[in-house]
């Protein structure tokens, strides 16, 4: 009974890391990157990587500098890798670890588009696509592959286009 409810048991750093996306979300990104470097410090280097992943990939959309937001994304890309479904199932939202990467290497590849890199923009646009076959069938997924394709036809690779580009990752 104990490790059901440990399993079910609400996450306080992830609870946290909501309230603060709310906040960037509706437009303090300053107070936003603030509130997520003391999280970040809280939780350490070494904290739990979903704890690490989730704040990375946020805190990567809070940055105004493109080269800060690689650098997080990146935070982001190396948290998922120490990743573990086990990990995963403890989170009440639970989800496999595969159905990160379509979404990080996404931004990844965003984030080299902005800064001029297409080589590695491509590489993990390229990524993007081969592990969106982990994505279910819902909005979300089919919202990660539209912007996939869009970044595909954007960066002239093969991939299933469905229209025009836009942005890959939704801006405050």
């Amino acid at each position: 009974m104990t490790e059901r409810q440990e399993q079910t048991a609400p996450d306080a750093v992830m609870t946290r890391i909501g309230q603060v996306v709310m906040l960037c979300h509706a437009g303090d990104r300053e107070e936003a990157r603030h509130r997520f470097l003391d999280l970040w410090t809280e939780i350490g280097e070494d904290g739990d990587p979903l704890h690490r992943c989730t704040l990375a990939h946020y805190m990567a959309d809070a940055q105004d500098d493109p080269c800060d937001e690689l650098a997080w994304d990146l935070r982001a890309l190396t948290a998922a890798e120490e990743l573990t479904d086990d990990r995963l199932a403890r989170h009440e939202e639970a989800l496999a670890v595969r159905a990160l990467y379509p979404s990080l290497h996404l931004n990844l590849a965003a984030d080299y588009v902005r800064l001029g890199r297409t080589d590695a923009a491509r590489t993990h646009v390229r990524r993007a696509r081969r592990a969106s076959a982990a994505l279910g069938e819902d909005t979300y997924s089919d919202g990660v592959r539209a912007a996939i394709s869009r970044l595909e036809l954007r960066l002239g690779e093969t991939g299933s286009a469905d229209g025009g580009w836009g942005p890959p990752r939704q801006r405050p």
